[in-house]
């Protein structure tokens, strides 16, 4: 019998990443469920006990503009399982002005980007405890548009609502990469994908958009997770559950490589070697 799958998914008390959790707790993993505050996420997770018919879920909250609130939220995973499968790094925003964080960040980017950074980092142990860790970030086919500034992170020169937000998704992609190229060699893989455009708080809001359904916004999510096939796969771009290509900027090796070192050195924390 095939061990159960640990785990983690961020923003799962709203859209694709509640969606996510179910489709998984379905399917027989343990499934941490993040929210920003302890009482929405405990309430979720009672809605998703009744709807899974499991209670093999744990909920945890942080606030993930936070840094010290990511490795708090860190500490608590790690004090909670033994291992961790998968890290599905799902939370995201959209902001229609700028609004700097607590650590001086820029929110879009600290929230998109910073958190699963960092939490990702913070988490490798317990991805290399297991035999064949996952990490999946959640991007956006917005991540076509995005550009980054190295100087201008916090937007203080030029804040846009989806410039900012097409920046982070880029942002996604390029640490999926990076991070699945530095994790060479290890059991643990990296990648990346759009989920859809799915009709979701964050895509009403920020777009003023309907879309698809978030069953169909949490497929490519869960097939990343779990899919066996899936198991040796790194460092590659997935929509509608099958490899896509992602933008040519993506694929600048250069641009991962500093927009890593950079990200290590905003969230203070130690980087993986660079082995090519």
């Amino acid at each position: 019998m095939s061990q159960q799958r640990i785990v983690l998914v961020t923003g799962a008390t709203d859209g694709i990443g509640r969606q996510t959790a179910l489709e998984l707790l379905r399917r027989g993993a343990r499934v941490l469920v993040h929210g920003r505050t302890t009482a929405k996420t405990n309430a979720v997770c009672e809605a998703l006990a009744r709807e899974s018919h499991s209670n093999d879920l744990v909920p945890v909250a942080a606030d993930l503009s936070s840094m010290s609130s990511v490795r708090a939220l860190a500490a608590e995973v790690a004090g909670r399982v033994e291992r961790l499968d998968v890290l599905l790094n799902n939370a995201g925003v959209f902001m229609h002005e700028r609004k700097l964080t607590e650590d001086g960040f820029e929110m879009t980017f600290a929230v998109n980007h910073l958190a699963p950074f960092l939490l990702t980092h913070l988490l490798l142990p317990k991805l290399r405890a297991s035999d064949g860790g996952r990490i999946v970030t959640v991007s956006s086919i917005a991540h076509n548009r995005g550009q980054i500034e190295f100087g201008d992170l916090t937007s203080e020169r030029y804040f846009h609502g989806y410039t900012a937000y097409a920046t982070s998704k880029l942002a996604n992609v390029l640490f999926a990469y990076e991070m699945g190229r530095r994790l060479a060699g290890t059991r643990i893989t990296s990648n990346a994908l759009h989920p859809g455009v799915i009709g979701t708080k964050l895509l009403r809001s920020g777009f003023g958009m309907g879309g698809g359904t978030v069953a169909q916004g949490a497929a490519t999510s869960v097939r990343l997770a779990i899919d066996p096939a899936l198991a040796e796969v790194t460092c590659k771009y997935f929509s509608d559950e099958h490899e896509e290509a992602s933008s040519k900027a993506s694929h600048d090796r250069a641009l991962q490589r500093r927009l890593y070192e950079v990200s290590t050195k905003l969230v203070g924390v130690e980087g993986l070697p660079d082995i090519t």
